[in-house]
């Protein structure tokens, strides 16, 4: 174990479960190093960043339900001892093969969106991305312990003076809006999915926060997500981030356009990620990455330039939809169907069909008002606005915008916007 060490950050207030606190109260739960630790509490998991902040004990923190019996197994096979750590209490099953820590070395888990989560290593350093001297805010954490964009919030509370954190835990999700009102929370960070549940679910609750900065990250952005939060906070700053475990922070974009410039792609500037495209494939450059990833990463994620923008429109292995020859991004097409003003939110992708091999299908979640609305964005009165929605005019919708073939033939309403732990949805 290193010297203990003193973040800038530790005055700084943090709420959880409705009690305000700051970083230097919390508790330093006895932990091993290194020390895989799974909590699914907002307190333990502040508690245990806490604690790795002030002793550089080599960590890898998650959710329970993040790491199954067998990534348990390799953990401790790996030297890891594995600890469940409740309300402070922990529980710890030593390492199969003990060996000595790595000082200052934070593990994270990556998505698993190509399969079974990954290690990836940094460390409280690689981590922090913010630097600059920031304004005072107070910060809404959605996201689930231990995951790159967990990261991300805390170490801007651990690190920069008069960064505030409220964490909210998955049981106050659907009433975050009233929580963050209540401790005068002006800044959020959430994925896309994160956002549009709440406009969808209560806009009104919303609009009562008084946010000046709305942070996006973890999945592709549409414009229609960011026109309707605008048209909420007509006076915040809203950024879209593209992070990931293996490169860090790469993208940050507040111009409140979906996508980024097509002119950051291949401009290598001295500290900063370098974009480029390889085979419609977003590929990264970037002095955050992880260990062993210093250089050029495939990302996985498929853009495609439009116009003047970069836009990223999902997964490589998941977007093209291959419709009788010809290539449909399911993206794009969702893209489309979440510009319809009475639509909170749609997944699109590919079905087998005869003759043509495969078929555009979608899902749907209609808005629930049917005129004009913060959620809906349209003014009072317009046909669009009042007009039911249903498949047939979700179809001639699609049909007035894209070609024949990337047309979804069927689509299914759904009531609810699907959520993952992680905050995203199948996209």
């Amino acid at each position: 174990m290193t010297v203990a060490t003193s973040p800038a950050g530790l005055d700084n207030r943090i709420v959880v479960a409705g009690v305000p606190r700051k970083w230097r109260d919390l508790p330093a739960p006895p932990l091993p190093s290194p020390g895989a630790v799974l909590t699914a509490g907002a307190a333990d998991a502040l508690a245990v960043a806490r604690h790795h902040a002030g002793y550089g004990t080599e960590l890898l923190l998650a959710g329970p339900s993040r790491v199954d019996a067998a990534m348990r197994d390799e953990l401790r096979a790996a030297g890891f001892a594995v600890t469940l750590l409740v309300d402070g209490v922990p529980q710890t099953t030593p390492p199969v093969t003990p060996r000595a820590a790595e000082a200052g070395r934070l593990w994270l888990l990556t998505s698993g969106s190509t399969g079974r989560p990954k290690r990836v290593g940094h460390t409280l350093d690689s981590l922090t991305t913010v630097r600059s001297a920031q304004p005072e805010r107070t910060w809404l954490c959605p996201y689930a312990p231990g995951s790159y964009a967990w990261w991300q919030v805390v170490t801007l509370s651990l690190t920069q003076p008069g960064q505030h954190l409220v964490v909210v835990d998955p049981d106050e999700l659907d009433d975050w809006p009233a929580l963050a009102a209540t401790h005068g929370v002006d800044a959020v960070s959430g994925t896309p999915t994160f956002w549009r549940r709440t406009l969808h679910r209560d806009p009104e609750a919303l609009a009562r926060v008084p946010l000046r900065q709305l942070t996006l990250g973890g999945e592709p952005v549409d414009q229609a997500v960011l026109d309707r939060l605008r048209a909420l906070f007509p006076a915040a700053r809203i950024s879209w981030i593209y992070a990931s475990s293996e490169v860090g922070a790469s993208i940050v974009v507040h111009d409140g356009r979906a996508g980024f410039p097509v002119g950051w792609l291949d401009r290598v500037t001295p500290g900063r990620p370098t974009l480029s495209l390889r085979d419609d494939e977003l590929v990264i450059t970037s002095p955050h990455h992880g260990v062993g990833l210093d250089g050029p990463v495939r990302t996985g994620d498929r853009a495609q330039i439009v116009d003047d923008r970069v836009l990223i429109t999902g997964r490589l292995d998941s977007d093209e939809i291959n419709v009788g020859g010809s290539k449909v991004s399911a993206g794009l097409v969702r893209d489309v169907l979440t510009a319809h003003p009475r639509v909170a939110w749609a997944r699109v992708t590919g079905r087998r069909a005869p003759v043509l091999g495969r078929m555009v299908v979608a899902e749907v979640v209609p808005t629930t008002a049917p005129r004009g609305s913060v959620t809906t964005g349209v003014p009072i009165g317009s046909a669009t606005a009042a007009a039911p929605i249903d498949e047939g005019a979700l179809v001639r919708w699609c049909a007035e915008r894209l070609p024949d073939y990337a047309v979804p033939r069927r689509i299914r309403l759904l009531t609810e916007i699907p959520v993952k732990e992680t905050l995203k949805s199948d996209v």
